[in-house]
């Protein structure tokens, strides 16, 4: 009975819109014919020229006129040949010009005018005048007029309207409404659960709904339904659009795949349309899955504070929400919903029933780590070096994009260097070029600013190394970069850290600080090298006060939320402008106290500051662990840099004169490596070493 009145109101509906599309078929034919005819009698005077009536009239008295004819409300005016040679004359001399030799005298008319004595006077001066009969019926002249263009227009548009519903004009109109959505078939995606790593507990979520529509039978059993929809959350490049294209090809039935933003088009209403015949055409091919990426284009809360629900983009949400609420579950359609923005998305579509299951799709562990590299280089061609636990120990806070990266920048190194295969130094070269850039082989420093750096980076680096709890340094270098680092500190953790305490974050804020120390130990001045390090250590402290409660003035106080989670992890504060300031004099109390600490440390260990500092700038890269080996008085050069092997500078391409260190690569050609051992700068050198580095200088980016 049901399927009777939704075939009767669907009849309706065709009927409705078939009489809306012939009404207006009609409206735009008789529009055009009007317009035709329009048109039509603009020709029709092309190659005329009009002039006034008293024209004509002196044209007749200077005996120029040959003939007057009357027809279709007009004087048609033929000139005598005399007549005809002086009306040109007097019109290109208007023109400023001479007659050309082919000049023709164009058609005159003029509209009559009541003059009674001008048929008198075209009499007077032998004239000849008529007005030819034209026999034609009213009927006869309408037909041809209106209703034979207008049967002509109707017919092109019917024959128009026809290739463009049937999608034989590129998609043309009848394709506006229509889904753009990409349809893959069982493996036709040619991604499996095995190309996904480091996300076991998002695989098993959808494990379990994909074996639902495989076997529904065992489900339904005990009484459970299908899940309607499951939202994949996390940062950008940790694998949301891998895991779904991972479902289409383990779950081998079709799979539906569609941006956001292709719902959203210039037409009004064209979202919403997408939106029913994306649904239309699942309920079609159940059991089916539809992925939406980037859902949060149209998925974004609904405004209260704007007036009207008429937007374009609610619109195709309130459609999306009505379509979620509306198919059975039974039928086995399934939504799957992709974004970095949950906080963002509309409450009404992340309840129950339409998002069963938020699925967070996060950073992987170390163990996810190493799982996503041999997933990378599956394909590489790895040399017997290759040591991918202490890859996946040095990459710590990288996501599946990064590592992947990671891989085939290593890949390009070694062809770069000529060899077949990827080696532990190319892998780790290449993290570091993620990260920090390319070297800059044309930068060319002074020796005073390859001399405030080093110490700017070792003063870090010795910071970090004289507290507990901090990540060891992994790499030292005074080698610009790309990415606008004049040199660069870098730390690895050796083990995974889910929480800090107050005395890490303490440790971290001197590390930061300990290059601007280093600089005001040795040199007794300050660099815009720091200003990098400043803005982390100060967001640091910031994060501290207002969200961490560590702050003896306000204790456990919440003074800040965190507004993008997944994205840059931006946050803004939740207290007055009065409390606002007194968090700033509490940050300013902790970067105090941080940056006299990391100066003590660093005046304490003075000698240990010269000595790695002078090694650095024989070297420019040293490792983390050649500097634990000079601090701890052993030999640097028998030291283990995660894995990686000396490497030996190439034959066939031009390098400056090899040094005492053959290991070495040399970073930066363009830049003279120093020989003989600085000496530390005196006292009484403060005065020229109080001037601060030329202004190009960027953040040494530690």
């Amino acid at each position: 009975m049901n399927n009777n009145n939704n075939n009767g109101g669907n009849n309706n509906d065709n009927r409705r819109r078939n009489v809306t599309g012939i009404v207006t078929l009609i409206v735009w034919a008789l529009v055009l014919t009007i317009g035709l005819n329009v048109i039509l009698g603009r020709t029709s005077v092309m190659g005329s020229e009009e002039i006034k009536f008293s024209e004509l009239v002196a044209l007749v008295k200077a005996d120029q006129v040959e003939e007057v004819k009357l027809q279709q409300g007009k004087y048609t005016v033929k000139l005598t040949e005399e007549g005809g040679k002086a009306w040109l004359e007097e019109h290109y001399k208007e023109l400023n010009q001479s007659v050309p030799d082919n000049a023709e005298v164009p058609d005159l008319y003029t509209t009559p005018l009541n003059y009674t004595d001008f048929l008198l006077l075209l009499e007077e001066h032998g004239v000849s005048f008529y007005s030819p009969y034209v026999q034609e019926s009213a009927v006869t002249n309408f037909l041809l007029t209106y209703v034979l263009p207008m049967a002509l227009t109707v017919l092109a548009m019917l024959v128009f309207f026809r290739f463009a519903m049937n999608g034989k004009m590129g998609g043309g109109l009848g394709s506006v409404g229509k889904s753009n959505a990409k349809m893959y078939v069982e493996k036709e995606t040619g991604v499996t659960f095995r190309d996904v790593a480091g996300q076991d507990e998002a695989k098993e979520s959808l494990e379990e709904i994909i074996d639902f529509l495989h076997s529904p039978a065992k489900y339904t059993a005990i009484g459970a339904r299908l899940p309607k929809g499951a939202l994949l959350v996390g940062s950008p490049g940790t694998g949301k659009t891998l895991l779904a294209k991972a479902v289409a090809g383990e779950a081998h039935v079709p799979f539906f795949s569609i941006s956001g933003s292709d719902f959203v088009e210039m037409f009004v209403g064209v979202g919403a349309s997408r939106v029913r015949d994306l649904f239309k055409e699942a309920a079609k091919m159940a059991p089916c899955i539809i992925f939406i990426d980037e859902i949060d284009t149209i998925g974004k809360s609904r405004d209260a504070g704007r007036l009207g629900g008429n937007d374009e983009r609610e619109q195709t949400l309130n459609q999306l929400l009505a379509e979620l609420d509306g198919f059975d579950p039974t039928k086995g359609v399934i939504v799957l919903g992709a974004t970095n923005r949950p906080e963002v998305l509309d409450k009404a579509l992340l309840r129950p029933g339409r998002f069963d299951r938020r699925i967070t799709v996060d950073r992987p562990n170390l163990a996810g780590r190493l799982a996503t590299l041999q997933v990378h280089t599956r394909k590489i061609k790895l040399s017997d070096d290759v040591d991918l636990n202490k890859i996946a120990q040095a990459t710590a806070g990288t996501v599946g994009a990064d590592l992947a990266n990671l891989v085939n920048e290593a890949a390009l190194r070694a062809v770069r260097m000529g060899r077949k295969a990827v080696n532990q130094n190319d892998l780790l070269v290449s993290f570091e070029t993620v990260i920090a850039g390319t070297e800059k082989k044309g930068t060319v420093l002074t020796e005073k600013e390859k001399r405030l750096i080093a110490y700017h980076e070792v003063g870090h680096a010795l910071v970090a190394a004289r507290q507990k709890g901090t990540e060891p340094v992994s790499k030292i270098t005074i080698v610009p970069h790309t990415q606008g680092a004049l040199g660069y500190t870098m730390q690895l953790p050796e083990e995974e850290k889910f929480l800090m305490d107050r005395d890490e974050l303490c440790s971290e804020i001197r590390t930061l600080l300990g290059g601007r120390s280093a600089e005001e130990v040795v040199f007794h001045t300050a660099t815009t090298g720091a200003s990098n390090d400043i803005e982390r250590a100060t967001d640091l402290a910031r994060k501290m006060i207002t969200m961490y409660g560590m702050s003896e003035h306000f204790g456990i106080m919440g003074l800040a939320t965190i507004q993008s989670q997944y994205l840059d992890q931006g946050y803004g504060l939740t207290c007055a402008q009065d409390t606002a300031a007194v968090v700033d004099q509490e940050i300013s109390k902790v970067m105090e106290q941080c940056h006299a600490e990391a100066k003590q440390i660093l005046e304490e260990n003075r000698e240990l500051l010269d000595k790695i500092a002078e090694y650095l700038l024989e070297k420019e890269t040293i490792t983390g662990q050649e500097m634990m080996a000079i601090i701890e008085g052993r030999d640097p050069a028998l030291v283990d840099n995660f894995g990686a092997t000396p490497e030996l500078p190439r034959t066939d391409r031009l390098a400056q004169p090899a040094t005492d260190h053959q290991g070495i690569e040399a970073p930066a050609r363009k830049i003279t490596m120093i020989s003989e051992k600085p000496e530390a700068p005196a006292a009484e050198d403060t005065e020229d070493d109080h001037s601060q580095p030329e202004e190009n200088d960027s953040d040494s980016g530690s």
